[in-house]
């Protein structure tokens, strides 16, 4: 999972802010989904609040494509923006077909105020317009999956049994998506080197608050429960 310098403004980031970070990664919601414990109207909700947050992750990732500079990260986030778009829209349907809830419509989303917080922070550093603002979100928001996906197949934890828990675990301990993931940190670490002080620190708000959002998302599935 680790990649990059432990230097890196990537992992310094991580390193400071540690307890955002454990928050977001070793949560009740992760816990209870490796273990196969979760409750199913607890899942469907997150699955719900999830999918209403997918329209902002695809313009934020297709951002990015427009901002990256050069033809091979632009080629990047295309082929990720690809994959949200058809393999991980098809878990989404498939899974809530097996809850037995009717799919969300983009013309009508649920609205929640983790949600809606999020896609504003996702507006706001799309609107900032840089690289390195973009990045400041996508590494965060991606990297929480990786981190505590990758810790449940590396523990030998069986693979729980509802197809929509393992799917979701293995869609982020693939490789392909650990290679993305520590490919976007290191793009980071790359930009921050090269920006100010106050670009620096623009992106570690975000990036503060992506995390906070993230452990915050992961609790509003249980409002319902």
């Amino acid at each position: 999972m680790m990649n990059t310098a432990p230097d890196s403004f990537s992992e310094s980031l991580r390193h400071t802010h540690s307890a955002a970070w454990e928050a977001a990664t070793g949560n009740r919601f992760t816990i209870e989904l490796v273990a196969d414990e979760i409750n199913a109207s607890t899942y469907a909700r997150y699955l719900t609040l999830d999918y209403a947050f997918i329209d902002a992750l695809v313009a934020t990732i297709g951002h990015a494509v427009a901002v990256a500079p050069g033809m091979p990260p632009k080629i990047r986030f295309a082929g990720f923006l690809a994959m949200l778009t058809s393999e991980e829209n098809d878990y989404f349907l498939r899974s809530f077909d097996a809850l037995g809830l009717p799919a969300p419509r983009f013309d009508n989303p649920v609205s929640h105020p983790v949600v809606d917080r999020f896609n504003d922070l996702m507006a706001h550093q799309r609107a900032r317009g840089t690289y390195l603002d973009v990045l400041a979100v996508l590494v965060p928001v991606e990297w929480v999956y990786l981190e505590w996906a990758s810790k449940a197949v590396e523990s030998g934890t069986p693979a729980p049994a509802r197809f929509y828990l393992s799917e979701w675990i293995t869609l982020h301990a693939d490789p392909g998506f650990a290679a993305f993931v520590n490919w976007m940190r290191a793009e980071m670490d790359r930009e921050a080197a090269g920006a100010s002080a106050g670009e620096r620190a623009r992106a570690e708000s975000a990036f503060v608050e992506a995390l906070e959002l993230e452990a915050a998302f992961f609790a509003a599935a249980y409002e319902a429960a």
